[in-house]
């Protein structure tokens, strides 16, 4: 818990500087477009550009993340159980299973380079969650 409060002020923090996007934009932070390019900045990172000019953010995708065949960053099932049982659900106090209203949240992203280990995660609102997701 004692991330929220930092994840909520980098949240609104992050809310309050963030672009607004046109009609074409996607609310899943997702690009689909089948025509993109890809650049390489000074840090090592790839991003990609939607050509399509559908009003898509570009995606930047950290080197050595491991990603699955769709090009999504794999995730590990046992961190995220080791994370639950050492971290009762907020609205069931459970520490296995769904947890109504909250989502397993990454400190630092995982396409940014953090840890998928319990230490970098933390609850959040499915709320949250959703805003934070628009910024990163």
């Amino acid at each position: 818990m004692k991330y929220s409060l930092l994840s909520a002020a980098v949240v609104a923090s992050a809310l309050i500087a963030a672009p607004t996007f046109g009609k074409g934009s996607s609310s899943s932070g997702h690009s689909h477009s089948s025509g993109s390019s890809s650049s390489h900045d000074s840090s090592g990172l790839t991003t990609h550009h939607a050509s399509s000019g559908s009003g898509h953010h570009s995606s930047t995708y950290a080197p050595g993340v491991p990603r699955d065949s769709h090009g999504h960053i794999k995730r590990s099932t046992k961190a995220k159980d080791d994370f639950k049982h050492g971290h009762p659900c907020p609205s069931t106090g459970k520490t296995s299973g769904s947890c109504p209203g909250y989502v397993v949240d990454h400190v630092k992203p995982l396409k940014r380079g953090g840890a998928d280990k319990p230490e970098n995660m933390q609850w959040q609102t499915v709320q949250a969650a959703k805003a934070k997701d628009k910024v990163e």
